[in-house]
Formats: C-alpha cells, sequence, structure tokens
C-alpha cells in the first residue's frame, strides 16, 4: 500500500492528464461507439502511449466489448485496465527475469547521459543490501572524467565497495576486473556502471558490445541482465533510445527515472507495446529509497483509479 501511495503521487501528472480527460468523455458520450472511440484514441496518444499501443488498446476494446455485449461508455475504465494490463505483462515473455539465480549476478547499467543512470545504480545497491546481498559497483565509464567521482560518492554513502578505473582505460578491462574480482570475493551482485552513450552513436555503442562481450568470456552467461535507464520525460525519445540499445545489446529490462515528473507517464506502455521490453524497477523520488520493483497491476491502477 505504501508503494501504492508513492506510485499514486508520482503518476499524478500523467493520471490528470488521462483520467480526467477519459472521464470528461464519459460525460459527453454515454455510447461505446465509433465516435467515442476516435476521442479516446486522442486521449491516450496524448499521454504517450504511442501509435501501436493507442491502435492496440483500442482494437481489443472493440473485440472485448463485442464479445461482452458492452454498449455503454461508463465501462470504459474496466476495459482499459484490462488492455493495458494485458500488454504490460506480455513484456515479460521472452526475457530475464531478475531471479539472482546466479552468482554473482551481473547487471550492466547502460543509457544516456543525465537519466539518472548513477543514481539508479547506488538505488539498486541499496535495494540489494536490503536483502542481504553483497554487492560490488564497478565504474566502467572511464569515458566521462567525473563519472567516477560520482559512483563513489554513492558507493560510500549506500556502503558498498567498489572497482575503480584509471582515466584512459578501456572499459572492457574494467568490466573484466569486475568480473574477476566479484567471483574472487564472494559477490552476489555486480553492478557495472557503463558510460552515457548517445545512442546515435555506432562507434560508442560498439564499445558497449566489446563490454558485454568481455564479461561473457570471464564468466559465462554473464551479464545476466542488461538494464536500459531512461527518463520518463523524455516521451517518444525513451522509446527511439529502448529500440537501439536493445537492437545492440538485447535489453533485460528498463529502469524508467523520473516518472514523478512527467504527464506522459504512457511511455511505459508504449515501449511494452512496440518492443515487448519489460519495465523492471521505477523511480518515483529523489530519495535512496525511491526505487520500486515494477508492478503492472498497481501501475494501472495508479494510472486509472
Amino acid at each position: 500500500m505504501f508503494f501504492l501511495g508513492k506510485l499514486k503521487s508520482g503518476l499524478s501528472k500523467t493520471r490528470d492528464n488521462l483520467l480526467d480527460k477519459v472521464k470528461g468523455l464519459v460525460g459527453i458520450n454515454p455510447q461505446l461507439d465509433r465516435a467515442f472511440l476516435e476521442e479516446l484514441e486522442g486521449i491516450l496518444l496524448s499521454a504517450d502511449i504511442g501509435v501501436v499501443g493507442t491502435n492496440r488498446i483500442i482494437s481489443g476494446i472493440q473485440e472485448e466489448s463485442k464479445k461482452k455485449n458492452i454498449k455503454g461508455s461508463d465501462k470504459i475504465f474496466e476495459l482499459l485496465r484490462n488492455r493495458i494490463n494485458s500488454l504490460l505483462e506480455n513484456s515479460y515473455k521472452n526475457r530475464n527475469l531478475s531471479d539472482l539465480s546466479t552468482k554473482p549476478w551481473v547487471q550492466m547499467i547502460v543509457g544516456v547521459n543525465g537519466t539518472g543512470k548513477t543514481t539508479t545504480i547506488g538505488k539498486l545497491a541499496k535495494r540489494y543490501l536490503g536483502d542481504n546481498r553483497k554487492v560490488l559497483i564497478a565504474a566502467c565509464d572511464t569515458f566521462r572524467a567525473a563519472a567516477g567521482e560520482q559512483l563513489e560518492i554513492w558507493a560510500n554513502r549506500v556502503g558498498v565497495d567498489m572497482i575503480r578505473s584509471q582515466p584512459g582505460q578501456d572499459p572492457a578491462s574494467v568490466a573484466f576486473d569486475a568480473v574477476q574480482a566479484a567471483l574472487s570475493r564472494g559477490t552476489d551482485v555486480l553492478i557495472a556502471d557503463t558510460a552515457g552513450r548517445l545512442h546515435t552513436k555506432s562507434n560508442l555503442m560498439e564499445e558497449l558490445k566489446k563490454v558485454k562481450r568481455v564479461m561473457g568470456k570471464c564468466l559465462p552467461g554473464a551479464p545476466q541482465e542488461i538494464l536500459l535507464v531512461v527518463d520518463a520525460t523524455t516521451g517518444q525519445n525513451a522509446l527511439s533510445q529502448a529500440k537501439i540499445f536493445d537492437d545492440a545489446l538485447g535489453l533485460s529490462g528498463l529502469v524508467l527515472t523520473k516518472l514523478d515528473g512527467t504527464a506522459k507517464g504512457g511511455i511505459v506502455v508504449a515501449i511494452a507495446s512496440e518492443l515487448k521490453i519489460p519495465v523492471k524497477w521505477i523511480g518515483v523520488g529523489e530519495d535512496v529509497s525511491d526505487l520500486e520493483k515494477f508492478d503492472s497491476k498497481s501501475f494501472v491502477e495508479a494510472l486509472l483509479e
């Protein structure tokens, strides 16, 4: 219930943008007809649910309402909940789950600069420590001078060890050292920070592929997870980032940050619909504890109730 409260607070701008408009539409048109659905389509697009997601929701509503012989628009919230839940749950198929069964469980964290990647790593480390796991952080971002210092601040703040890099060191060699250290120290979870990459720069993406390959050579199966950190406030640009990173690396899931600062939280649904990449963690505040495991049913409840 505490999480649901934080989620509702974080989604308040998105909910106001979506819920109030749908309620207004129901008040104007009591019939679940073509005109109603055309107006609903525009509302969903305004919440950044995207063309693909919106089309799937609308077609699903048409199919379900016909099957259940629903005529009144007052049932639209039930239909919306069902359709969005279905899209979100479907995104988890054929993606790695965070069961932490392998030791060390290696997480490679990727994303462009400014998404909250370093902060997310600190929050993830704090969560795993709370589950009595031994955590190690690796500073594989040798591209940006201040990256190591920023990560070290978080490592000290939450109380975890960190594998540091030398200025100009090859990121893949830092990743190799980190996996070796995790193996020798009996680490449960290794979280590897990588350079903030412009997803449009192919040479920089190639470097991330190299980091992934080196980890796999050092520890077969590593990294067990590749998580992309995206800023919810960027809307459709987040979808573009997810597509390119997924094509290059094969993402396990997303960490969605700054959800509390956007009226376009529907991007969660857009990514799930178009790419079938699950959101695994969401940031709903600035505190170190404000990172929560994503739950689709709670998300839909916070969005539509």
